[in-house]
């Protein structure tokens, strides 16, 4: 009989990637701020049941796994923008991945 194999959580490539990127919002925000949804305004109003809160938690995230910067701009209201980093930019291969195959098998249920 042959023996099986486990991974544990620590050492398994896709439980670390899920830990940086998983959930129901961070794919959709990172592809959202390639898409030129650089601001927190912008980034609510396009993703449909997102609270505040909940967008706030995430973006602060994605900023301390070093995947999204955040940029201040002295202006009165103060302005702030969101982009992805070299890392966050690595990523986009798989959110690239993650959309072409729900364009592809959306329809079939």
């Amino acid at each position: 009989m042959e023996e099986k194999k486990s991974v544990s959580v620590q050492h398994c490539p896709v439980s670390y990637t899920m830990s940086k990127i998983g959930g129901k919002w961070k794919p959709i925000i990172i592809h959202l701020i390639t898409k030129g949804g650089n601001r927190f305004g912008i980034l609510q109003r396009s993703i449909e049941g997102i609270s505040k809160q909940m967008l706030t938690k995430q973006l602060r995230e994605l900023e301390a796994d070093g995947i999204l910067s955040r940029k201040i701009f002295a202006e009165i209201p103060p302005r702030v923008e969101y982009s992805l980093t070299e890392l966050g930019e690595s990523l986009m291969p798989i959110i690239v991945s993650m959309k072409n195959w729900g364009d592809e098998h959306m329809e079939e249920g």
